[in-house]
């Protein structure tokens, strides 16, 4: 659980938003919005023609970082002053539900991040 402060402070400070100027800048110094959505599928691995996901981790301890990740991504921005003038929001999914998320970007950006 020590690393999801540093994953946290990577995710919101990284520059991967554009301003209106072009330029790149981070979530909080935009300062913009964040939706968080739980995806533990995106751990499996092909088995023939199937995937498998046993090597994901467990629901209570997949349940338990996310709840730590939200809460500390909640925490960082509301300690924020240009996030609070601006009444940025952390919005986010249901960790162990399925969800269905539909996405219009205007550019090609998928980015993974491995700590």
């Amino acid at each position: 659980f020590d690393l999801v402060p540093k994953i946290v402070d990577t995710l919101l400070n990284v520059k991967l938003s554009e301003n209106e100027n072009g330029e790149f800048v981070s979530v909080l110094d935009l300062p913009g919005d964040v939706l968080i959505i739980p995806q533990a599928t995106l751990g499996g691995k092909p088995k023939g023609r199937r995937m498998q996901y046993h090597a994901n981790i467990d629901k209570e301890k997949g349940f338990e970082l996310y709840s730590q990740f939200v809460t500390l991504c909640e925490k960082e921005l509301a300690a924020n002053a240009k996030c609070m003038e601006a009444g940025v929001l952390v919005k986010h999914g249901t960790y162990g539900n399925r969800q269905v998320l539909k996405l219009d970007t205007n550019g090609p950006y998928t980015h993974l991040m491995e700590f």
